[in-house]
């Protein structure tokens, strides 16, 4: 890891994060690395882990990996938890930023931690639920949570949902320093003519993870019997061999199909019949915001958290009770057999693309640092900028 020598020439904010292999959260925390990046801010995006991007960082955007995680003995934790304190503290220490944001709770600790330190202003953001995170942290680690998150200039939630899990927890109901931030539409290239399929198709995008629900997506579709219309899961992840197995079981393998990653997601969603979210939890689903952006008529699971403050069930999309594969097969044959229902809640989707457009939510952000960047000079300078979207 090369740091420069001496601070650098424009303000400095830190972006860290767990991973940059792929996921919503790395997404949006790399869209607003390259959008400060732009906007008279040195970006300087943090992986806790070494692991390959998943999406396009800007070429003045610094990036650092800190440590490699492939062993787990005792000894090496122990290693690779000295190394990432090691070089949080020097990375501080060198570029000076005037704020760092963090996204997902072990980075938030990090973050918290090092921050605390050398006095710099954080926020943190939790971008699924609590639940499965802080929520259900041992008593100590819990504490430690709940000490950086009152500490922190904000703690930043991607749904009212997330906001309400957080605050149930009777540790962290004090918690009076939250911002909710929607996440912002993903602006891609113009979708081309090119077939991705050659058959009508149900579509499904996502890190293929138990928590996504592929797997009731897969079994809700065999369920609905339909012939004349295959499903696409586009995405890769640690449950690609259990999902081939359940599709050869189901005697699926020509009509259900699993081409990976892409980088061509506009044509899927806007050549896609339908598209579903299956997941059994969520924070606030990118891929659901993306596909409606498309006008892609949608369904998805009635999960927490996300999809209900976005869906208007049967207004601009359809809301299914989570978890219930007979919920979801009936709904992805209505759409299946109803063109007019199709064209309906399409057209009112894409109204998300003014609701979540990037402008809107970049400029919340924005807003939000300019707030507690440290020192008034600085601030006066950022304030003083013009953004360049």
């Amino acid at each position: 890891m090369n740091i420069p020598a001496a601070p650098l020439s424009k303000p400095v904010l830190f972006f860290i994060i767990p991973s940059l292999k792929g996921g919503g959260a790395e997404r949006v925390i790399i869209s607003l690395a390259n959008y400060f990046n732009k906007n008279n801010f040195q970006s300087v995006l943090i992986s806790l882990n070494n692991d390959i991007p998943a999406y396009e960082i800007d070429n003045d955007v610094k990036v650092y990996y800190l440590t490699d995680r492939q062993k787990s003995r005792f000894v090496d934790r122990v290693y690779h938890i000295t190394e990432t304190f090691y070089k949080l503290i020097k990375l501080s220490r060198t570029l000076k930023p005037v704020c760092t944001l963090s996204f997902i709770t072990s980075a938030n600790i990090w973050s918290g931690i090092t921050c605390s330190l050398t006095r710099v202003p954080y926020i943190v953001s939790e971008r699924t639920s609590p639940d499965r995170s802080v929520n259900s942290f041992t008593y100590w680690h819990k504490h430690l949570a709940l000490f950086l998150y009152k500490r922190a200039a904000a703690v930043v939630v991607s749904a009212k949902g997330v906001e309400d899990c957080l605050l149930k927890d009777k540790d962290f109901k004090s918690l009076s320093n939250i911002d909710r931030i929607t996440n912002a539409v993903t602006i891609f290239q113009p979708a081309s003519d090119e077939k991705v399929h050659n058959r009508r198709f149900i579509l499904g995008v996502g890190r293929l993870a138990y928590v996504k629900g592929f797997d009731i997506l897969i079994d809700a579709y065999a369920k609905t019997g339909l012939e004349d219309i295959d499903l696409i899961v586009v995405g890769d992840g640690e449950e690609r061999a259990t999902l081939v197995e359940q599709i050869a079981k189901l005697g699926l393998k020509d009509r259900v199909l699993l081409p990976g990653s892409r980088n061509n997601l506009q044509n899927y969603y806007s050549q896609a019949e339908i598209y579903v979210l299956p997941s059994r939890n969520e924070g606030y689903p990118n891929a659901l915001v993306e596909a409606m952006s498309f006008g892609c008529p949608s369904v998805a699971f009635d999960c927490n958290f996300g999809p209900a403050e976005i869906i208007a069930n049967n207004e601009n999309g359809i809301l299914v009770n989570n978890g219930s594969v007979k919920g979801l097969s009936d709904a992805i044959a209505r759409l299946a057999s109803d063109q007019v229902l199709r064209d309906e809640l399409g057209s009112k989707a894409r109204i998300i693309s003014q609701t979540n457009h990037p402008d809107k939510i970049l400029g919340e952000w924005e807003a939000l640092i300019k707030k507690h960047a440290a020192t008034s000079a600085i601030t006066a300078q950022i304030a003083s900028s013009q953004p360049a979207l």
